[in-house]
């Protein structure tokens, strides 16, 4: 079926509806920790457990969602897990008990896995043609990298004037109207690999391999990384993964074929993706962070904050990364973008105790919303557009993987050093917000060298694209 181009961009607003849910609700929450701490009793251990429990089943369950789409019809899939995630919200909104809550935010996250598996490969089906796929990608990129401080600014506001539970409620009217024009714009189909089987035993051994991998990592830190408890279940996880890799190269019809990955873009794309994760989530996360525990911004303050660096993304994601992408293909904003990724987070490693907005603050914003914005697009490209409409749900699964556990790792091991670093200039007579601060910047340069590495992999391993070179995948039905 095809559908002319005004819809197809009516229906891309609808699909960055439905994501822009899923990426708000990783940041969202941590603004109203406190007021459900206080509400339902939670102690300091297991208020972690509100965001644990959504980035456990997100982590997980996310190459398989992906491979469900392609076998089952994307539309069905992106459907059923904004569904899902909007059910699952609603259980949130009105949650009176912590078990509630957090068996209702692990729904949560599988919803969440499953609209982001799948969003991708329904964008790169319904935009054919170089030119307006790298536009939107460049949109979809936009809502990534910055639907997560909106989620700040959103959920600020919302915890100050209404309550906590406005956080999850406030999502009910935009998943029921996602669903509803999801219906109505996108064609159905039963998906472009109907006709193959799902691969069980890949699926068990990967799902249950990244979900004790992101249950390691998310309490590497409390339970401490040389701990038996963190290096058995990483263990585990590296058994279950070899022991899914040996599934893979023996079964008919695997869950992952193992020659995606001699793909040179998409391997090398997903390797960037996970190293760009890793340096943004300490920017979003630690910034915040100083923001509001040495400058004492409010929370709507912080959300304010990084809005300028949220400006210039959308001014590039939603024109100017196309224009680039058309003009020099992939390699050259890549590289530029994550090279500005990492100069903008290693500006954050000079800002003082005393630091002011304009001098120690805007500057790294507006560096890191020039960097993300050129950047963003070409990574999604790289990573999907040498792959068949038929595996582009797993590709798509896949690359979100890659951002997710190169974030959540990436966050972990640097709050591990910034509590390193911080306790050891402390122990040296440093005083409190001097300490702090100092474990925030040797953070902050770790995550700069992140991005750098990120850089030169693109510079040296991404294979050079011209934008006309982009092959669009045969026209199909995104189911």
């Amino acid at each position: 079926m095809t559908i002319d181009s005004r819809t197809r961009w009516l229906a891309l607003i609808v699909l960055c509806l439905g994501d822009l849910m899923i990426v708000l609700d990783t940041t969202i929450v941590n603004v109203a920790l406190p007021s459900i701490r206080e509400d339902l009793g939670f102690s300091q251990a297991s208020l972690a457990w509100v965001v644990n429990a959504y980035v456990l089943t997100f982590g997980g369950f996310m190459l398989l969602g992906g491979r469900l789409g392609d076998l089952f019809g994307h539309r069905r899939l992106f459907v059923l897990g904004v569904a899902l995630f909007t059910l699952a919200s609603l259980g949130c909104g009105i949650a009176g008990s912590q078990d509630v809550l957090v068996g209702a935010r692990a729904v949560q996250g599988l919803g969440g896995a499953i609209v982001a598996a799948v969003a991708l490969s329904l964008i790169m089906n319904l935009f054919t043609e170089p030119a307006e796929r790298a536009k939107a990608m460049g949109v979809i990129g936009f809502v990534a990298a910055g639907g997560g401080s909106i989620g700040v600014l959103l959920g600020g506001a919302l915890t100050d004037v209404l309550d906590w539970h406005w956080v999850f409620l406030v999502n009910l009217p935009v998943g029921v109207a996602v669903c509803a024009l999801c219906l109505v714009l996108l064609p159905g189909g039963r998906g472009q690999g109907s006709s193959g089987r799902l691969d069980v035993g890949g699926a068990v051994t990967v799902t249950a391999s990244l979900m004790l991998a992101v249950y390691a990592i998310v309490n590497g830190n409390e339970a401490g990384w040389t701990s038996g408890r963190t290096l058995g279940l990483l263990a585990s996880s590296v058994a279950l993964l070899a022991l899914f890799l040996a599934i893979e190269a023996r079964v008919a019809s695997p869950l992952v074929p193992l020659g995606l990955f001699r793909l040179r873009n998409v391997a090398t794309a997903n390797v960037i993706g996970a190293l760009w994760s890793a340096a943004m989530f300490a920017w979003f996360f630690l910034a915040a962070l100083y923001l509001q525990l040495v400058l004492g911004y409010r929370p709507f303050e912080v959300g304010l904050a990084f809005l300028p660096a949220n400006l210039i993304m959308g001014a590039f994601s939603l024109g100017l990364s196309a224009r680039l992408v058309i003009r020099f293909g992939i390699r050259a904003p890549l590289v530029t973008g994550m090279l500005l990724v990492s100069v903008g987070v290693a500006l954050f490693a000079r800002a003082p105790v005393d630091g002011s907005f304009l001098l120690d603050v805007l500057p790294s914003m507006t560096v890191l919303g020039l960097g993300v914005g050129m950047a963003m697009s070409p990574v999604l490209l790289a990573a999907m557009s040498d792959v068949s409409p038929e595996e582009s749900g797993l590709a798509s699964g896949i690359v979100n993987t890659a951002f997710m556990m190169g974030g959540a790792l990436g966050l972990a091991v640097l709050a591990s050093i910034s509590a390193s670093r911080t306790d050891s200039l402390r122990a040296s007579g440093d005083g409190v917000l001097s300490a702090l601060n100092g474990g925030y910047h040797a953070a902050f340069l770790v995550g700069a060298g992140f991005a750098l590495a990120a850089a030169v992999l693109g510079a040296v391993l991404l294979r050079p694209t011209e934008a006309t070179a982009i092959e669009p995948a045969p026209v199909a039905a995104a189911g």
